[in-house]
């Protein structure tokens, strides 16, 4: 298994790049946003990968963040969805407002991905959503350390539950979550709260 790939950047094209490693070009199929955040050719990056196998191929794909790996690998554990298909998604969209949507149940928004039809777009977010389950959501915050003035509105906040379904699709456990979610305001949007618990858990790595 190739868990990561960290070397000097030897080409840099638009769903494509080669990353060299002790003298060893690894090709690896990526998004646009993965590519958008590469530095120039030359320059010293990392990404992490999943080694995409079937009986007449092996394919390397490579991910800027971890959250865009799990949405990838999520993707493709979809029936009918293959890896140019989630690649093709995750261009579109960020690992966050994958997850969003996910969440949401905002299947139409995947259908303005090209190549993707209603009943694929219908699919990703029944079979990704029934990866977590209602009874891990509802009692996502049982024995969470979360601060007693903020509990009663984090609990009864839908934007809340939505934000830890979210950072649970992004592959984030739910304790893990819900520690960081107890300490922001209830108040704010769901994709705020995605974004500001993804900002402190990177920030105390």
């Amino acid at each position: 298994m190739i868990y990561s790939l960290h070397g000097r950047l030897a080409v840099r094209e638009l769903n494509f790049a080669v990353i060299e490693c002790g003298g060893v070009g690894y090709g690896c199929r990526t998004s646009y946003n993965t590519i958008a955040q590469l530095g120039e050719t030359g320059s010293d990056v990392m990404l992490y990968t999943h080694l995409y196998i079937r009986e007449d191929m092996a394919e390397l794909f490579g991910f800027a963040t971890q959250q865009e790996l799990s949405c990838f690998r999520l993707l493709i554990s979809v029936s009918g969805v293959g890896p140019k298909a989630a690649i093709s998604i995750l261009s579109d969209v960020t690992p966050e407002q994958f997850a969003f949507l996910v969440a949401s149940g905002d299947s139409k928004a995947f259908t303005r991905t090209k190549g993707i039809g209603a009943k694929t777009a219908q699919r990703i977010v029944l079979e990704l959503k029934d990866k977590i389950s209602s009874e891990s959501i509802s009692g996502a915050f049982t024995g969470a350390a979360i601060p007693s003035s903020a509990s009663a509105g984090a609990a009864s906040s839908a934007s809340v539950s939505e934000a830890l379904e979210a950072l649970m699709v992004l592959g984030y456990s739910q304790g893990e979550a819900s520690s960081v979610l107890g300490k922001l305001d209830p108040n704010l949007s769901t994709q705020e709260l995605i974004k500001e618990t993804l900002r402190l858990m990177t920030a105390g790595k």
